[in-house]
């Protein structure tokens, strides 16, 4: 059911009131929840009235661009759009190398990252992360006029190659999983490229997250996901270890949304006819 209580704002200025922090530089100081809330403090934004996020832009269905469109759809933008209305801003898309994104953002050149990123121990090393907003699996996607033999991980031989994004937990599991096996990894700056190269033949297979590998297989003939690989990640929204301020004002209106039914509706909007997890207002 959708509900919007003051009991949820109340809840939500306190939060953003909480760990204020400054920064190396003199950020601008910008941002209040709407409804009628009481004024907390700004938070402390590169740009008045705006969230400068960084991503991809390049990963579906999270985050990409439309064919033919220069503004930016999918999940992940939907969500932090959904937040930063939460918080009286606006949000502004700054594209960036997934390799990098997190030393960029440790660098003070965005407020927040949202890029389908997975919390994962040597990320908060360099940056803090969100309450966790979208449960991932990684996956196989294969090549059927390919390799129609191939149906999970353990069917890949010495020799083969399996095409991975650059900075990923793909990366990272196919490296620990699949290298010592005599499987080649060969790493890709933006994951489209390793499907393009899938779909003509030039690698074996990609390890990907599930989700985006799933959209890319529509679109793609001969391409199936065949094997969906449970490694208990979560996605959340990064920002800057200087900015508990940030960090507190996202996660309370990421609680908001999923309070008040708005999550559920963006999650079925990309993911028809997939049950919503109960930690998500499912």
């Amino acid at each position: 059911m959708r509900r919007r209580s003051t009991g949820v704002l109340a809840v939500l200025a306190v939060m953003i009131l909480a760990g204020t922090a400054c920064a190396k530089s003199t950020p601008t100081t910008s941002g209040s929840p709407t409804g009628g809330s009481p004024s907390p403090s700004p938070l402390s934004v590169i740009a008045a009235g705006t969230l400068t996020v960084g991503s991809c832009l390049d990963y579906s269905p999270f985050e990409y661009f439309p064919p033919g469109s220069s503004t930016p759809t999918g999940f992940d933008v939907d969500i932090m759009d959904a937040i930063a209305k939460k918080l009286g801003l606006t949000v502004t898309w700054k594209k960036a190398n997934f390799d990098t994104i997190f030393t960029a953002l440790a660098a003070g050149q965005f407020d927040a990252v949202a890029a389908a990123s997975t919390i994962k121990p040597d990320r908060l090393q360099v940056v803090d992360f969100t309450d966790p907003y979208f449960n991932s699996r990684q996956s196989l996607t294969v090549n059927t006029s390919k390799s129609p033999n191939i149906k999970t991980t353990d069917d890949l031989k010495a020799g083969d190659v399996i095409g991975v994004q650059k900075g990923t937990t793909g990366k990272d599991w196919a490296t620990a999983n699949l290298a010592p096996k005599g499987i080649q990894i060969k790493t890709y700056t933006n994951a489209p490229d390793a499907f393009t190269d899938l779909e003509a033949g030039q690698i074996t297979g990609v390890i990907n997250d599930e989700g985006s590998s799933l959209k890319e297989a529509q679109g793609r003939p001969g391409l199936v996901v065949v094997q969906p690989i449970d490694t208990g990640e979560h996605y959340g929204f990064a920002v800057g270890k200087t900015h508990k301020d940030i960090l507190a004002g996202i996660n309370g209106a990421l609680k908001a949304i999923i309070a008040d039914g708005e999550y559920k509706t963006i999650f079925a909007k990309y993911f028809p006819n997939v049950p919503v997890p109960p930690e998500y207002g499912g």
